[in-house]
């Protein structure tokens, strides 16, 4: 089972996200996207596994403390819990989960364009090290966000 994805769309992400000024319909997008890949949004909130990642986005500790720092260098109101609070806090997660794509350089992909955002997602949040597939994204984000 997993969350439903208007709920989290339009409860969750997009207000977090305009609250903190940084929505934008590819970031919505790529944040529904990231948590279908990552968690089946959200049949996961602990990874499965020997890993340490939490939340509908599956953000590790290190990540999220990481994170914490620089919004507080930044004077950003953001990440300023324990990592436990992105399992139990959708929009916690949200927040962590966006800051980190925003510290990352160059623009996000169109909102549209899938394969777009799954490589964004690949290089900028699962990195050249992680397991996962650009191609495992596009069909997660087809099966979980579009339905």
């Amino acid at each position: 089972m997993s969350i439903n994805t208007k709920q989290l769309r339009d409860l969750i992400v997009r207000p977090t996200l305009t609250g903190m000024g940084m929505w934008s319909e590819s970031a919505e997008n790529l944040l529904l996207g990231t948590a279908a890949q990552e968690s089946h949004l959200g049949h996961y909130l602990k990874q499965v596994g020997k890993g340490p990642a939490l939340g509908i986005y599956q953000c590790e500790p290190a990540t999220h403390n990481d994170i914490a720092r620089w919004a507080k260098l930044k004077g950003l109101p953001y990440a300023d819990a324990s990592p436990e609070r992105l399992v139990y806090d959708l929009r916690y997660a949200t927040q962590v989960c966006r800051l980190h794509y925003y510290r990352k350089p160059g623009a996000l992909p169109a909102a549209n364009d899938i394969e777009g955002l799954a490589a964004y997602w690949k290089k900028h949040y699962n990195t050249s090290l992680g397991a996962g597939k650009p191609e495992e994204f596009v069909q997660n984000y087809k099966r979980f966000v579009l339905g």
